[in-house]
């Protein structure tokens, strides 16, 4: 399997596979050539947006969806977090390219970063003569809930924030990875939101239990984006990670 693990659990299994966004055998589907959907102005649920292909992080509000938010949680194994150590961000490709195979929006001919404001924006401006390049948009925030009137010359005040962090998968096991495969959560739309860049400046590299969106409506989708990332990636939590992520969902 490129995509996901293989995880125990005979029927558990099959609710896990489909929420994270796999088929039956476990494979992620792959998505070259694919564009971005449009969704709801609030954002789309995660249990509703298993591949990451629509626009946002939409509430989890139904208690029944709240209990099948906490059956993906549940699933996921804990272990301790590991060193840093050898850690840098090209370990897992440069910036935001378009050839990470094997994840949707992938060899669409733009490049991640640019891919993920036309998923989530609205009203958006490209560059002149570009189909790809976005200059202007309206982003409705899920982290913080503003909604932000964005300008490429002010391009921080957006930032694309990886729910998974980078280094937190490094020091949970992605320092073993091949090339190919930290190419792929680095550039995979299922770990990827465009966001308020003061709300993800102060994430860091945190995992759930030392940091949530301030945003207290999003906090159970949270919670379910970043386990479906770590399903699909077939990466452990911690421990404390997983309490703080059930919480959020009523667990």
């Amino acid at each position: 399997m490129t995509r996901h693990g293989t995880f125990a659990g005979g029927a558990a299994l099959l609710a896990v596979v489909v929420l994270a966004g796999c088929d039956a055998t476990g494979a992620r589907q792959p998505g070259a050539d694919a564009k971005p959907t449009p969704g709801p102005a609030s954002g789309t649920s995660p249990l509703d947006n298993p591949e990451g292909t629509r626009p946002g992080l939409g509430a989890v509000t139904t208690d029944r969806d709240r209990a099948a938010a906490r059956e993906v949680i549940e699933a996921l194994a804990t272990k301790g977090r590991g060193p840093r150590t050898g850690y840098d961000r090209d370990e897992f490709g440069y910036a935001w390219l378009d050839t990470a195979d094997g994840v949707p929006l992938a060899r669409n001919g733009c490049d991640t970063r640019n891919d993920l404001l036309a998923r989530d924006g609205h009203d958006l401006a490209h560059r002149s003569g570009s189909d790809c390049v976005v200059v202007r948009m309206t982003l409705h925030d899920p982290y913080t809930g503003r909604t932000v009137e964005w300008r490429k010359r002010r391009a921080s005040e957006v930032q694309i924030d990886h729910v998974v962090p980078l280094s937190y998968s490094w020091q949970m096991g992605a320092a073993r990875w091949d090339d190919a495969k930290r190419r792929r959560l680095a550039n995979d739309p299922l770990n990827l939101l465009p966001v308020d860049g003061r709300a993800n400046s102060a994430k860091g590299d945190s995992g759930p239990a030392s940091w949530l969106p301030p945003n207290k409506r999003v906090r159970c989708s949270y919670a379910v984006r970043f386990a479906q990332v770590a399903t699909a990636y077939e990466l452990a939590v911690t421990a404390a990670d997983k309490r703080a992520m059930l919480r959020q969902c009523g667990g």
